[in-house]
Order: C-alpha cells, then sequence, then structure tokens
C-alpha cells in the first residue's frame, strides 16, 4: 500500500474543539472521524518506529557510565564528571509532564518529532563538546529531547491501540526499556574501546532520522485544533521543585552530608515549590499535571507502582554489576553480559503477561505476582557471598527480571483504560514520570545505603584504616595491598546483604500496593473506547495530530 493509497482509506480527521476542548455537534455526527482501528501489520511499523526511539531515550540514561573515566580525561573535567550523567537524568524528569499536556493540547505526533529533534541535536551536539562544560549543557538539551520520548510513546500505543490488544505491545516497551538499561553501559565500554566515547552519542543520530522518518511517514492520527495557554508558570514550579528534589537525592550522604546547610536548603526549597506548584496547579486553566486525576484510586495506585517500580527496578539494575566486576573481577563487559538472564527474563515476562492480558482482558493478578516475585528475588540477592556461582546468580537475575517483566507495564494499561482520551497523553507522562523519579531515587538512594554499610563494614574489620571505603569505590580492589583485599571484599559482601535487605521494604510496599489495583473491563476497539467516553457528542476527544 502506497502513501496515497494510504490517506484515501484513511482521511486525516480534523477535531474541532471549542475553548473548553468540547467536540461540536457535526464532528461528533460522523463516525469516520473517530478514531480508527487498524490492522496488526499497520500498527507493528509504528510499533517499531516508536520502539527504537525508546531504546535511544533509554540508552542514553546510562550509557556514559562505562565512559566517564575516558570522558574525564579527554576533556580534563574530573571535578563536574558526575554531571554527565545526572543532567541528563534532571532535564529529561522535569519535561516528562509537560511534554504529556502538550501532546493533549497540539498533537502528539507533532510534538513526538519536535522531540526526536532536539534529542538528535543535543546527540550530535555532545559528540562534538570540546569541554566538560559544553558536555554537561549539551546533555541536559539531549534530555529534554529524550524526556519527550518516553513521554509520548505510551500514549501515542494509547491512541493507536485499543486497551484490550495494548498489553501485547506494551510488553515490547517494557522489554526495550530493561534491555536498554542493562546495554547502555555494555555498549558504552565497546564504543569507548574501540572507537571513540563520542560515537555513544553519534551513534544516536542515524537510528533516530530511521524513527522519524517512519513515524513522519506511518503515523496517522486525527489532527486537533486547540486555541489555550500552557501554564507556564506550573512548568516553571515543577521544573525547580523536581530539580532540587533529584539534587538531594544525588548529593546527600555522598557529596554533601545529610545535615550540611546545602542539603537542608535543598529540601526546604523542594517543599515550598511542591507546595507551590500544588497551589497553581488548583487554579490553573490548563494545569500541567490536573489534581482531578488523583480522585481515580486506579491513578493513584498506578502512579505509587510505577515510583515503587523504579525504585526497586535501579537497585537490581545498577549494582548487580558492581558486585560482579569489584567482587567477582569481572571487566564492565563481562558483568554487562552476566546480566543477560535479567534481561531474559524480563523479555519473557512482559511479552508472555502483555499475551496473556490482551488474550483474556484481565490485568490485575500480574502487579501481584510479578511483586511478589521481585520481592523474592531482592532476598535472594541478600544472600550473596564471595563465591556465590554464575549459575546460582543466573537463576536470582531471571526471577527478578520476571517478577520486573509482569508489572511493569500494567500500570500505564490501568490508567490509559480508565483516562478519558482528553486525559491520556497528561495521565501517561505522570505515570512515567513517577517511575522516572523512582528510577532516580532508587539509583541515588541505595548508592549512598552502599556507601555507608562499606565505610561501616570497613571500619569493624580494619578499624585502624582509613580511606579504605573510598579507594574501593574509585580505584577497585585490585589496587588495595593484599594484605586488605579479603577483608575489603567480605567487608563489601556485608554492605551488599544491607543494601538489599533495605530494598525489601520497597518491593513488599510496591506488593501491598497491588494488591489495591481495581481492574475494569478492557475496550477490545477504537470505536467501542470512543463511545464509552462519549465520543458521539457528549465527551472530548484530543487526539493528536
Amino acid at each position: 500500500m502506497n502513501l496515497l493509497n494510504m490517506f484515501k482509506k484513511k482521511p486525516l480527521a480534523v477535531v474541532a474543539l471549542d475553548e473548553r476542548g468540547s467536540v461540536d455537534a457535526a464532528t461528533a455526527a460522523h463516525p469516520a472521524d473517530g478514531p480508527q482501528d487498524r490492522s496488526h501489520a499497520e500498527i507493528l511499523v509504528v510499533v517499531g518506529a516508536l520502539m527504537l526511539a525508546m531504546l535511544l531515550s533509554a540508552l542514553d540514561q546510562t550509557i556514559v557510565s562505562t565512559a566517564l573515566p575516558t570522558i574525564a580525561v579527554d576533556l580534563n573535567g574530573l571535578s563536574k564528571l558526575s554531571w554527565v550523567a545526572t543532567a541528563y537524568l534532571l532535564s529529561s524528569a522535569i519535561v516528562t509532564p509537560i511534554y504529556g499536556k502538550l501532546g493533549d493540547l497540539f498533537g502528539r505526533k507533532k510534538i513526538f518529532q519536535i522531540a526526536i529533534i532536539i534529542f538528535l541535536i543535543g546527540s550530535a551536539l555532545c559528540g562534538l563538546s570540546q569541554n566538560i562544560d559544553q558536555l554537561v549543557f549539551f546533555r541536559a538539551l539531549q534530555g529534554i529531547g529524550g524526556g519527550g520520548l518516553m513521554a509520548l510513546i505510551l500514549a501515542i500505543i494509547g491512541d493507536i491501540v485499543p486497551p484490550r490488544q495494548r498489553g501485547r505491545y506494551q510488553g515490547y516497551f517494557g522489554a526495550v526499556f530493561a534491555v536498554s538499561s542493562v546495554a547502555g553501559p555494555l555498549l558504552g565500554g565497546l564504543f569507548t574501546e574501540h572507537l571513540s566515547w563520542r560515537w555513544i552519542f553519534y551513534i544516536n543520530i542515524p537510528l533516530g532520522l530511521i524513527a522519524l522518518s517512519a513515524v513522519g511517514a506511518k503515523l496517522h492520527l486525527p489532527a486537533v485544533r486547540l486555541k489555550r495557554k500552557i501554564d507556564y508558570l506550573g512548568a516553571a514550579l515543577l521544573a525547580i521543585a523536581i530539580t532540587t528534589i533529584l539534587l538531594v537525592s544525588v548529593w546527600g550522604g555522598t557529596q554533601y552530608a545529610w545535615g550540611s546547610g546545602t542539603i537542608m536548603s535543598l529540601i526546604a526549597t523542594a517543599v515550598i515549590f511542591t507546595g507551590a506548584f500544588i497551589v497553581r496547579e488548583k487554579h490553573a486553566a490548563e494545569p500541567i499535571i490536573p489534581l482531578g486525576l488523583f480522585r481515580s484510586d486506579i491513578f493513584v495506585v498506578s502512579v505509587l507502582l510505577s515510583l515503587l517500580s523504579g525504585i526497586a527496578m535501579f537497585a537490581s539494575i545498577l549494582y548487580i554489576p558492581q558486585y560482579q566486576q569489584i567482587v567477582r573481577g569481572n571487566t564492565p563487559t563481562e558483568s554487562g553480559l552476566l546480566m543477560l538472564p535479567l534481561v531474559l527474563g524480563l523479555l519473557l515476562a512482559s511479552t508472555l503477561s502483555g499475551r496473556y492480558v490482551s488474550k483474556s482482558g484481565h490485568y490485575r493478578k500480574m502487579p501481584i505476582i510479578g511483586t511478589a516475585l521481585l520481592t523474592f528475588g531482592i532476598w535472594l540477592f541478600s544472600h550473596l557471598t564471595l563465591t556465590t556461582s554464575h549459575f546460582v546468580l543466573s537463576i536470582w537475575m531471571l526471577i527478578i527480571g520476571a517478577g520486573l517483566g509482569m508489572f511493569m507495564q500494567v500500570a500505564t494499561l490501568a490508567v490509559q483504560n480508565s483516562t478519558k482520551r482528553e486525559m491520556l497523553g497528561t495521565a501517561t507522562s505522570t505515570v512515567i514520570f513517577f517511575r522516572s523519579i523512582g528510577s532516580s531515587l532508587g539509583g541515588a538512594v541505595f548508592g549512598t545505603i552502599l556507601t555507608a554499610r562499606l565505610t561501616h563494614h570497613i571500619q569493624q574489620v580494619l578499624p585502624n584504616v582509613s580511606g579504605v571505603a573510598n579507594g574501593v569505590l574509585h580505584t577497585g580492589v585490585s589496587k588495595l595491598p593484599d594484605n586488605l583485599k579479603h577483608q575489603v571484599l567480605g567487608a563489601y559482601v556485608n554492605s551488599f546483604h544491607d543494601m538489599f535487605l533495605l530494598a525489601i521494604p520497597f518491593t513488599v510496599a510496591a506488593f501491598i500496593v497491588s494488591l489495591f489495583l481495581r481492574e475494569t473491563p478492557l475496550r477490545n476497539s477504537t470505536r467501542e473506547m470512543a463511545q464509552a467516553e462519549g465520543f458521539e457528542g457528549e465527551h472530548h476527544n484530543k487526539q493528536t495530530s
């Protein structure tokens, strides 16, 4: 089917809305202007482009980690090195709910294409950076685009796939996200070792252009004409609040003591601006995150589940490779390959659970089983020893991956199925936003716990030796004197015991929250979705252009 025939068979519909966003009578009278059902083949083309875009965005959260030492030497920027990763995480988290709202107001296809272009420009400029300040700034720019990709991809799936069939496709995206989280450090090491650290950014350009072309040619959605104002003040308040919250999690207990003036000032700023944001959202005509969403028990449970899943996921994905590298002596490339059982578990579980949801129409049991499996897997990792075999570790990682895969995407599916289409992008991006916050908090908090417990255990076995913990974390066990290695390795394993034990309350909390997830019938077609929401003249329809 060529492009002309596609336009003939599925003409673009322009949904005219008044100031309140209501569909006028003329539009409502023509079902052809409403949502259109698509074939599996048509959906797969768009899904392929969206998966590629998600891969790029998720990879750039972790791909720089193994390249940081080389970047520090090349750009002479050791003192600002942590900001190369932090700048991307901060900017992408801040813009996530803003992109969701923009997609609802101006059309998701248009905003999504803009996000890809910003991401590609940022990637090219990162590769061309000549000093560390430029790289940090361009990483923030790249994150502005990357946050838009993560926010809009699942919302677009909500536009083109009915809820009953959505599980099978969203399972693929959960697998892509997990694969990219593990593959990021591995690819970063390979590019840095065999090409240049700049290629971890340049590789985004051809892949991003493919995704941009496919979306432009194959993604056809009804257009929107809206005359509405953006809540710039709300966006600014949210940006400041989230920035300070994440800085507290990144700096607290590491760069600054928890009781220091810097951390306490950041906490006070976070509280003040979070409160100001909530007050603003109550009175804004077009709030970035409408507080009315929180009246839905499904939305509240899904947000909490996303937050807790983000925390738990990064507790495992980020710190299991550290055990493999420092305790077992594996290289970064080897530790990345050894994480494949976790990826396999997540891939199989997310795909099979997605197909089950599509076939049965039921999703509630997936997060219950998934969080229980995740809790069990985290508990198993609290029993690490100096000589735990790779086979045993693989079984444990398979269990964690299966647990994550069974419930990661269910929160998004439940929210989309219970939210009116006029709020689809905003609700979806809010769920993803809280998962991003959870991921950032999980990585920072458990890193702080690991460092603190390592210092404690080393002082127990070597009370007269100072600075060993920092030596382990920054130079590795191989740099320590032979007579200290065994004691330090034992202290490190005990630190892992403590960190994973402290992660269990978060997974148990996720399990308890999942018990409260209320199930609603999954609709089978886009026409059924429209009728259920009153598309025939009663409710709003703001599909993207």
